[in-house]
C-alpha cells in the first residue's frame, strides 16, 4: 500500500512543535532528519540533539485528505511570524518507507550501563542493560528530553523492589526499572493502547512477569518505593495527594514533563508532602525528584 509523507524543513527550535502537529493531524509516525548535512559530535548521554536545519517527516495513509492536512498545517503554523519552514508532499511505497523508517532510529545511551535500542539493531554494548523498544502507537520512545531525563535518573540510581510508572505510555520507564532490578512494577495509564503497548514491550524485554498494567481506577493501594511519572505539569499538580498516598515512607518520587518556568509551581504543590529538587534539565524541560519523609 502506498503512503504519503509530508516533509517540513525547519530548525531545531520548532522541530518538536511540527512533530506534535503532524501527530495531531493523524500521522502514523514522525521522524527527524538532517536537512543540511550537519554533523553532531559527542552528544551528551541521554540527549537527542537536532540539527540546526532539521527535516520533519510525517507519514500518512494514502487515503487521507492530504490537501486538508497541509492547509491546516499552513494556517496553524506557517502564519506565525517566528516560524520559518518549507513544506513538501511525496508518495512513498511501503518498502521504501520501511527502510527509511528503520534507518532513522539509533541506539541511545542514558548512562554507562543503560541503553535503549530498537529491536532490529545489535546493542552497542551487550554487557549493558539494553532496553529493546520499537516506535509504536504509545508515547515514550526515549527521544524526547522528558523521557530521556527519567531514563538517566533510572540508569544512575539503585532500583527498589516496588515501582509505579504512572502515565506509562510505551512502558519504557517501568520496563527499564524492572530490567535494572525492580521486582514488582505497576504500569498505569488511562489509554488502552498504552497498556497494550506496555505488555507487548515487557514481553519483548523478557520481564512480563514483573509488570502489571492498570487503569488508574484499578491501581491497588499498595505502597511503592519509587513512583515515576512523565506527564504534564497540571496533571502532576492534580495528582500530588494521590502520589503521596501511593509512596511508601522514604520512597522516591521522580516527575518530568515540566517546563523550566513550571518547576516552582510543582515544587510548591508537593511541599506539604516532600521536598522536590531539580535533578536534571534538558532544553526547556525539567526533571524533579524528592524523597517522602
Amino acid at each position: 500500500m502506498p503512503w504519503l509523507q509530508i516533509k517540513i524543513d525547519s530548525d531545531e527550535t520548532h522541530a518538536e512543535y511540527f512533530s506534535d502537529e503532524l501527530m495531531e493531524l493523524g500521522a502514523a509516525a514522525v521522524t527527524f532528519q538532517d536537512a543540511a548535512d550537519q554533523e553532531i559530535f559527542e552528544p551528551t548521554l541521554g540527549t537527542t540533539p537536532l540539527w540546526s536545519a532539521t527535516r520533519i517527516i510525517g507519514l500518512f495513509d494514502a487515503n487521507v485528505d492530504i490537501e486538508q492536512i497541509t492547509n491546516s498545517l499552513k494556517s496553524k503554523t506557517f502564519q506565525q511570524k517566528d516560524i520559518s519552514a518549507n513544506l513538501k508532499v511525496e508518495q512513498l511505497e511501503d518498502k521504501d518507507w520501511i527502510r527509511t523508517w528503520m534507518d532513522d532510529f539509533k541506539a541511545i545511551q542514558f548512562s554507562k550501563t543503560l541503553w535503549l535500542c530498537p529491536s532490529w539493531l545489535e546493542p552497542p554494548d551487550i554487557q549493558a542493560t539494553n532496553i529493546l523498544l520499537d516506535p509504536g502507537l504509545a508515547f515514550g520512545t526515549g527521544t524526547h528530553p522528558t523521557t530521556a531525563m527519567c531514563m538517566q535518573w533510572l540508569g544512575t540510581n539503585t532500583m527498589p523492589e516496588t515501582v509505579i510508572d504512572y502515565g506509562c505510555g510505551s512502558g519504557i520507564l517501568g520496563i527499564t526499572a524492572a530490567k535494572l532490578g525492580a521486582k514488582i512494577v505497576s504500569a498505569v495509564d488511562n489509554d488502552p493502547q498504552a497498556l497494550i503497548a506496555t505488555q507487548q514491550n515487557a514481553k519483548k524485554n523478557h520481564i512480563e512477569d514483573k509488570i502489571t498494567s492498570f487503569y488508574p481506577e484499578q491501581l491497588p493501594d499498595n505502597k511503592a518505593n519509587l513512583l515515576i511519572a512523565n506527564i504534564l505539569a497540571q496533571p502532576l499538580i492534580d495528582l500530588a495527594t494521590l502520589f503521596n498516598n501511593l509512596l511508601a515512607e522514604n520512597g522516591h518520587l521522580v516527575i518530568s514533563g515540566i517546563l523550566e518556568n513550571q518547576a516552582k509551581m510543582l515544587i510548591d504543590a508537593y511541599a506539604p508532602y516532600l521536598t522536590l529538587k531539580i535533578v536534571n534539565q534538558q532544553q526547556e524541560w525539567t526533571c524533579l525528584s524528592g524523597i517522602k519523609i
